[in-house]
């Protein structure tokens, strides 16, 4: 799989949700294969900061964490998805990226193209897509975008032309990024 989307909302079929799904849907057109993965229902735990992974190469901690992981590390581009809670990722995202600490000591994710996705209610996206970026710089990614949406309501982020531009950039970019352009 090329491009992996991953949407950090506890809501299943949210707003965050609807932006990875949207720049997955136009990294498609171009023919890349796409995959979409909700964190919502998982049990995702937090780093323990036990430090067995540097010894491992992998979290010790096994919850439904293994199986998301284990697909970033089969793709090629990874859109990252969190709403914003108190201007920041929420904590579901958070214990997801804490996690991937397992995969730093041997840079596995690093080589990889990323985008960051926020989606707000009326402020704090973008302090919500520096910390996604700034997994996506820890662990060397090469960063392709990013999109900040507006919306609390259900649905609201999908009449936001703001975003709905940021998502065709993110997306020509991704393209190019894999040379499908």
């Amino acid at each position: 799989m090329q491009v992996l989307g991953i949407s950090g909302s506890m809501r299943e079929d949210g707003n965050t949700a609807a932006l990875v799904r949207a720049v997955l849907d136009e990294v498609a057109k171009a023919g890349i294969e796409t995959e979409y993965v909700s964190l919502s229902g998982r049990t995702i735990g937090p780093c323990i900061g036990c430090e067995r992974c540097q010894k491992e190469d992998y979290c010790t901690v096994h919850d439904d964490w293994d199986a998301i992981a284990d697909r970033m590390l089969e793709a090629e581009v990874a859109v990252l998805g969190s709403p914003t809670y108190y201007y920041d990722v929420n904590g579901q995202t958070k214990n997801f990226i804490d996690r991937t600490y397992s995969f730093y000591h041997h840079r596995r994710l690093a080589g990889r193209g990323g985008v960051a996705v926020a989606v707000q209610a009326n402020a704090g996206g973008t302090r919500t897509v520096e910390t996604i970026e700034g997994f996506l710089s820890a662990h060397e990614f090469t960063a392709l975008g990013s999109v900040i949406g507006n919306g609390y309501a259900a649905g609201a982020v999908k009449s936001d032309e703001t975003a709905a531009t940021a998502v065709r950039e993110a997306a020509e970019r991704i393209a190019d990024y894999l040379g499908r352009r």
